[in-house]
C-alpha cells in the first residue's frame, strides 16, 4: 500500500485545513495521493454535484487495484446516487484486488455493494477525521496508533484479530460462546434508512451474521427507536451476535431522569431472542481508536462476560 486514491462521495469538507493535513501526513510517510482535487469540491452541502460524485464512484472500476480507495468524509449524499452506481464493475475491481475504505455515510455504498454483489469493502478510517485531525488551535494531530495498526493489518494482510476486554452486561442466556457468520453493518442511522430498499442485504444473505453498529450525535432514545425498527423488521433476531461500537457526541437532558444508552440497550435485550448476544465497547465509530472491519467477510467471534475476540481473514 503506497498509493491512496481519494474520493469525496458525500458532504463537502467542513474546513479547508483538514483534508490538506491528511494529505500532508500521507505524503510525509511515503504515500502518493491520487485524486486530491476532490477534497476541494463544493456544491451546496455536498463535495460536488451529483454527477461529479457519481462519476467518481463509477470510475473506481478503472483505479489501479494496488491503490487503497479512501473516502474523504461522511455527512450525507451517497443515498441519492445509489440507483446509478455500476455495482458489478466495482465488484470486479475488488475481485482484482482493489480495496475501498470509509464509514459513516459510506455505509450506504458498502451495504448496497454487498447486497448487489457480495463484494467485501472496509469499514474504517477516512481522510479528514482520522488522518487530517486538528486540535482546537488548528494544529495537526498524528493519527491514532490503534487505528493505524488495524488499518495496516486490514489493507496489507487482509486480516482482523482484536480482543476487547470489557465487562459484557447484555449477553442473554448464553454467557460464553463462539459464533461464525457474515460480518456486516456500519452506521445505524444509514443502515436503518436502507430497510425496505434493494440496497440492504437480504435476510437470507445476513442470516446468522455478526452485525456491528455505531452512530454519532444521536440521543439514546433515537438509538433505541432505530434498534426497535431493526428488531421489528426481523433483522436483529436473524443474527448470531450484535456488536455495538461507539455512540458518541450526544447529550442527555434533565427530563431523561436516569434514562441512558444502557437503559435503551436493556429494553432491546428484553425483546430480542435471548440466544442472540449483544456485545458492547467495540472500538469502532466516530472516534479516534477505530478498527478496520471487512464488511461482507466471514468472521468468528468468541465471547464471555469479560471480553470478546473478533477475527476475520478475507
Amino acid at each position: 500500500m503506497k498509493s491512496i486514491h481519494l474520493i469525496a462521495p458525500s458532504g463537502a469538507s467542513l474546513d479547508a485545513k483538514s483534508p490538506l493535513a491528511g494529505i500532508d501526513w500521507f505524503e510525509k510517510n511515503g504515500f502518493s495521493i491520487e485524486n486530491a482535487a476532490c477534497t476541494q469540491r463544493v456544491f451546496e452541502r455536498f463535495a460536488g454535484a451529483d454527477e461529479q460524485r457519481l462519476s467518481e464512484i463509477n470510475d473506481l472500476a478503472k483505479v489501479n487495484p494496488e491503490a487503497v480507495v479512501m473516502a474523504m468524509r461522511g455527512g450525507y449524499g451517497l443515498h441519492r446516487l445509489l440507483p446509478a452506481i455500476e455495482w458489478k464493475s466495482i465488484a470486479k475491481a475488488i475481485q482484482n484486488g482493489l480495496q475501498i475504505c470509509g464509514h459513516s455515510d459510506f455505509t450506504s455504498f458498502q451495504l448496497g455493494l454487498l447486497a448487489k454483489t457480495g463484494a467485501v469493502t472496509l469499514s474504517g478510517p477516512m481522510l479528514n477525521y482520522d488522518f487530517g485531525c486538528l486540535d482546537g488551535g488548528g494544529i495537526s494531530i498524528p493519527p491514532n496508533e490503534f487505528m493505524w495498526q488495524y488499518f495496516q493489518s486490514a489493507v496489507q494482510e487482509r486480516r482482523l484479530k482484536c480482543t476487547v476486554s470489557a465487562p459484557q452486561s447484555f449477553l442473554g442466556k448464553v454467557a460464553t460462546g463462539s459464533v461464525n457468520g457474515l460480518l456486516w453493518g456500519g452506521n445505524l442511522t444509514v443502515l436503518n434508512s436502507l430497510v425496505g430498499t434493494p440496497y440492504l442485504p437480504t435476510q437470507e444473505q445476513t442470516q446468522g451474521g455478526i452485525l456491528f453498529l455505531e452512530d454519532v450525535n444521536e440521543h439514546p432514545y433515537r438509538i433505541e427507536r432505530m434498534l426497535m425498527q431493526l428488531l421489528d423488521a426481523g433483522i436483529l433476531a436473524g443474527q448470531s451476535a450484535i456488536l455495538l461500537g461507539g455512540f458518541s457526541a450526544y447529550r442527555l437532558y434533565d427530563n431523561d431522569r436516569g434514562y441512558s444508552l444502557d437503559r435503551a440497550i436493556e429494553i432491546i435485550r428484553k425483546r430480542l431472542l435471548d440466544n442472540v448476544p449483544i456485545l458492547t465497547e467495540l472500538p469502532f465509530g466516530h472516534q479516534p481508536n477505530k478498527l478496520t472491519l471487512p464488511v461482507g467477510a466471514q468472521a468468528s467471534l468468541d465471547y464471555s462476560p469479560k471480553e470478546f475476540i473478533l477475527k476475520a481473514n478475507w
